[in-house]
């Protein structure tokens, strides 16, 4: 083995030089971390800068409460936060909670406590945020920037060469005169490129187009500091810069949350409307129209309805119908249906193409829409109310069983109804009362065989249909006792198709009564109906003095009345329903009416 050609001494000495190095290699890592962590201390958690640019050297801690004067500050604004990483989140969006000691530094410095303290107070300070991106901190290496950045520290003047006075002093006038220069062509170059950024110039009015020639500082103070047009739509930041909204918006996106006049923090939800007084200023200001041919001068907030009259003539003009002799145009709303789908051909085809690409083909839904804006440009805002009132499904208009009631407890025939409806039509001009054929449809859902059942066991010699309504002739045998056939006219309904109607008319009061006595868990019953069955009879009923054809003289009616319903509930019976006027006509249900 190799290990034995090694001397025992010689071997122990190795071994101890290898742990004095591992110790050596373990010291120096140490003694670089704390250096490193010694390098943290001196740096700000949010910024970066050293506290050594703070004569004061005033320093804050990242995490705990706040001082007093912050807390007071925060009370006076009516504001919850009462924590330094709270705060730091809100003004700089920073999470500062799950900072590891090794790697982030645990205090920030005085600058940017006096940017969170302008943030709340919305006071004048001279602040400055050194940065235009977050502080990003990673865990120390060889190559750690803060290590690096503190040893090499910051560098001092050298002493200029010993040349005549008068030569130096043009010297650094010729070099403040060079980073002038420059300073101001990276300025240009940065409104240049911000300009370009918005692009609005097809969109907002120039300052060029004011009817008065303001002082250029009072132009200044209306105008963007973006796209230097006049505000539209003006919005303020933080740091009381004014700009149009669009404009804002679009360099936040691009270049970061930062003022682009003083690099300032300001973020989207921070931005507000400016005070009345100045968007009344901005809305007086006079300015000329820079439509061709339009001298007219106008106030700023008269331009949009003064822009879109433009547009309006220009669509007409558009549209304009060239008359090419013969006959006169007639107006659209005196032509026939025909001819009125024939002229709104093509604008029908374009509102189908644009429900379909967006609406998902409600081509109502966009007609609808379109008369509503139309009725609300023209101040028609009582029709529009009606008119948005039948969208909504709740118009002037009654409901179709409301009219089939009407109807029936007037006596009205059914060309009686006609009448009377198409005349309440033309006189208000609404629909009130409803067409005959949604009083049929709504009849339908209050006559027998509309609901469906089922008998069980099913019942012998009866069909298993239920949708069954009135039917003709009597039931039973076709001759009477005395083997003659009864002439006689009879309308009927099925018993049982009666029976489940009448039933579902009596759904609420049956579920109230079950309600009232707890017996929600018994809505499948088993239920006892208990039923009166009737038989009216009225003779002379035939027409006395009249040219019609002969009817018979006498009506029978055969009816049927729930008097109670019950449930059993143990082997106790318990009533949930009984009739309280049982003779009343009201809760007669009827079963037959003949004329014989």
């Amino acid at each position: 083995h190799k290990d034995e050609a090694v001397p025992r001494g010689e071997k122990t000495d190795l071994m101890g030089n290898r742990q004095a190095l591992e110790k050596d290699v373990n010291d120096m890592k140490t003694q670089d971390n704390k250096a490193h962590q010694n390098n943290l201390k001196q740096l700000c958690r949010i910024c970066g800068v050293s506290f050594k640019t703070d004569c004061y050297k005033r320093t804050h801690p990242v995490h705990g409460p706040v001082d007093d004067k912050t807390l007071w500050l925060l009370r006076k604004k009516e504001k919850k936060a009462t924590s330094w990483p709270d705060l730091i989140a809100k003004v700089f969006k920073i999470d500062v909670r799950g900072d590891v000691d090794t790697i982030h530094p645990t205090r920030f410095c005085h600058n940017c406590w006096s940017i969170i303290h302008r943030k709340f107070s919305n006071a004048p300070c001279e602040v400055y945020f050194p940065r235009n991106s977050t502080m990003e901190w990673q865990p120390h290496s060889p190559n750690c920037d803060v290590c690096h950045t503190t040893s090499r520290g910051v560098k001092r003047k050298s002493h200029p060469p010993s040349v005549q006075h008068g030569k130096r002093v043009k010297t650094i006038a010729e070099r403040a005169r060079i980073n002038r220069g420059v300073k101001n062509q990276a300025q240009i170059n940065n409104k240049n490129l911000m300009k370009e950024i918005v692009n609005c110039k097809n969109i907002h009015l120039s300052t060029k187009l004011l009817a008065v020639d303001y002082p250029v500082d009072f132009i200044k103070s209306i105008s963007c500091q973006i796209c230097e047009h006049i505000l539209a739509d003006p919005v303020e930041t933080t740091c009381r810069h004014l700009f149009c909204r669009t404009c804002i918006l679009k360099c936040i996106k691009v270049m970061g949350s930062y003022c682009p006049s003083c690099w300032y923090p300001c973020f989207p939800t921070d931005l507000v409307t400016p005070v009345k007084s100045f968007l009344n200023i901005l809305d007086s200001l006079g300015i000329r129209c820079p439509v061709k041919e339009c001298d007219e001068e106008i106030l700023h907030g008269k331009y949009g309805q003064h822009l879109s009259s433009h547009k309006e003539m220009k669509d007409r003009e558009l549209y304009s119908h060239i008359n090419r002799g013969g006959r006169p145009r007639q107006h659209l709303l005196s032509l026939t249906r025909r001819a009125q789908k024939h002229r709104l051909r093509e604008l029908k085809r374009q509102v189908k193409a644009f429900a379909e690409k967006e609406e998902g083909g409600d081509i109502k839904a966009v007609c609808m829409t379109l008369f509503l804006l139309a009725l609300r440009a023209k101040n028609e805002h009582r029709q529009a109310d009606e008119l948005e009132a039948i969208m909504r499904g709740r118009g002037s208009g009654l409901h179709p069983a409301v009219c089939l009631a009407i109807r029936v407890n007037t006596f009205l025939s059914c060309s009686q109804y006609h009448k009377m409806y198409r005349t309440v039509k033309a006189v208000t001009g609404r629909q009130i009362f409803q067409p005959l054929h949604a009083l049929r449809t709504a009849e339908k859902a209050l006559l027998p065989g509309y609901h469906p059942f089922e008998w069980k066991p099913p019942l012998k010699n009866v069909s298993t249909n239920t949708e069954v309504g009135i039917i003709d002739g009597l039931s039973g045998l076709p001759l009477s006792i005395d083997d003659y056939p009864v002439d006689t006219i009879a309308k009927r309904f099925r018993y049982d198709a009666a029976l489940v109607c009448a039933l579902k008319d009596m759904e609420e009061e049956i579920l109230e009564g079950m309600k009232a006595k707890n017996l929600d868990d018994y809505l499948n019953g088993p239920f006892t109906v208990v039923v009166k069955e009737s038989c009216d009879g009225m003779g002379d009923v035939s027409e006395k003095h009249g040219s019609g054809p002969a009817v018979p003289e006498k009506a029978v009616r055969f009816s049927f009345t729930v008097m109670n319903i019950a449930i059993t509930c143990g082997n106790e019976s318990k009533r949930i329903f009984e009739e309280v006027k049982p003779n009343s006509e009201l809760c007669c249900k009827p079963l037959c009416l003949m004329l014989a």
